[in-house]
């Protein structure tokens, strides 16, 4: 029975991912419902149903309590519906999180079916432009040529695939040759977001990935899985008729025959050496300082709205961008209001009140500002509760690298834009964490 609910509870993702990443309202209630049977089961057949290690504790209280903040935050919220949203999907994100706290313990297959579920994304996603004459998906306008679906958010599948590039890594190097082999399909899918954001986040995440794995394997998984997807997303740029939504018969076909010759050199590429690299863990670490560094320059850097909103692949060299906006209007709420903050979901009234530009947002584009703008210090202070047990279990020996890597790329990306929002990324994320508390117990 217990590996049963952890086997349900790993499918929420794809639940989430394949009902539009479960941002609206009816699919995420439907799998927070899920979500809180599956805590209740645990509840009677997990061993160990609440975690006794402070990590786990501390975690898991900090989310609890940024839930009932959220909740409490409708009494002074301006606008009630967005608040109760985002209630909601708190509520989901702490019974799953405790759950995989209870349930994921011992699993070995955590990574390999999170990972699935990731390849599964990205080749719905590709499936339009790779065989255009078969598979037709809904027309995103916002997104133009950008990659959106599954998701509906061109960013947000770009940060699911970028964790789906360094599970793949990860499970590469202790020799899982289908991980590697998948490392094309998911990097052809990050590049055809055209999210820099989501891009720099993974490198961050294999340059950490590497840190933590200062090996002959790691190295070469890292290098496996980097490689084949840039070979596919160079690829691409050759294939006008792959960037292009509406795609190309022939083009298509030519470009799956290239992602089925990467995939196997990628699966034969992989070794399973542990031998130590001399100077590998410091070249990697301030390889990960320069591009953590390069990526948030890249995406905040103040521009036209014309250019931020651009859907072609030049936006990928570009530093144009209507984040600093955002970020400064941030700041400016939580030094208006510190405390308590405005109230979940407040952000969109405070824009429409003091931005410069006429652009309509709902969210402050980063996890943490948001929290300090809509919830003030309480909230900010759960939050912090809540990152600072994961932190502590992910820094304790024989923390897994690949897991520790993939919320990495998570917690960066989300300081860059409103994955929080996107359950089917944020659960994601949320479940390897679970596994990490799990194993600390």
């Amino acid at each position: 029975m217990p590996r049963f609910a952890a086997a349900a509870l790993l499918a929420l993702p794809a639940l989430l991912a394949f009902g539009r990443g479960g941002y609206f309202g009816v699919t995420r209630v439907r799998v927070a419902i899920l979500a809180c049977v599956l805590l209740a089961l645990a509840a009677f057949v997990a061993e160990r149903p609440l975690p006794r290690s402070r990590h786990g504790r501390v975690a898991l209280g900090g989310l609890a309590a940024l839930t009932a903040w959220t909740g409490l935050s409708l009494l002074w919220v301006p606008v009630q519906g967005p608040a109760f949203a985002d209630f909601e999907r708190l509520t989901l994100y702490t019974a799953a999180f405790a759950a995989g706290i209870a349930l994921l313990r011992g699993v070995r297959w955590v990574e390999p079916a999170l990972l699935a579920t990731i390849v599964a994304t990205a080749a719905y996603g590709l499936s339009e432009r790779l065989l255009p004459s078969i598979f037709t998906l809904d027309a995103l306008p916002s997104a133009g040529d950008r990659l959106a679906h599954p998701l509906t958010y061109w960013n947000g599948q770009g940060a699911l695939a970028a964790i789906g590039l360094v599970l793949a890594a990860g499970l590469a190097a202790r020799g899982h040759r289908l991980a590697a082999a998948a490392a094309p399909i998911l990097g052809l899918d990050l590049y055809l977001t055209l999210s820099r954001g989501a891009i720099g986040a993974g490198l961050a995440g294999l340059a950490v990935l590497v840190a933590l794995q200062p090996t002959r394997a790691g190295l070469r998984a890292a290098l496996t899985v980097a490689l084949a997807a840039g070979l596919a997303s160079a690829a691409a740029l050759a294939l006008p008729g792959v960037q292009d939504v509406d795609g190309s018969t022939a083009q298509g076909l030519l470009m799956s025959f290239v992602i089925a010759i990467l995939s196997a050199l990628a699966g034969v590429a992989v070794r399973a050496d542990d031998t130590p690299v001399p100077r590998l863990r410091p070249l990697a670490t301030a390889a990960l300082v320069a591009l953590l560094a390069g990526t948030v320059i890249a995406v905040a850097t103040s521009g036209s709205q014309g250019a931020a909103g651009s859907t072609e692949a030049g936006r990928l060299v570009s530093v144009q961008s209507n984040r600093y906006a955002y970020w400064e209007v941030a700041v400016n709420v939580f030094a208006a209001h510190p405390l308590q903050g405005v109230g979940s979901g407040g952000f969109a009234v405070e824009w429409l009140q003091r931005r410069d530009i006429a652009e309509g947002v709902k969210d402050a584009h980063s996890l943490y500002l948001e929290t300090a703008a809509e919830l003030g210090i309480v909230g900010l202070v759960a939050l912090a509760a809540f990152l600072g047990g994961i932190v502590g279990a992910a820094r304790r020996r024989g923390a897994d690298p690949a897991i520790v890597a993939a919320l990495v790329v998570f917690a960066l990306h989300a300081g860059l834009d409103w994955d929080w929002e996107l359950p089917a990324l944020s659960l994601t994320a949320l479940l390897l964490a679970a596994k990490l508390l799990a194993e600390a117990e």
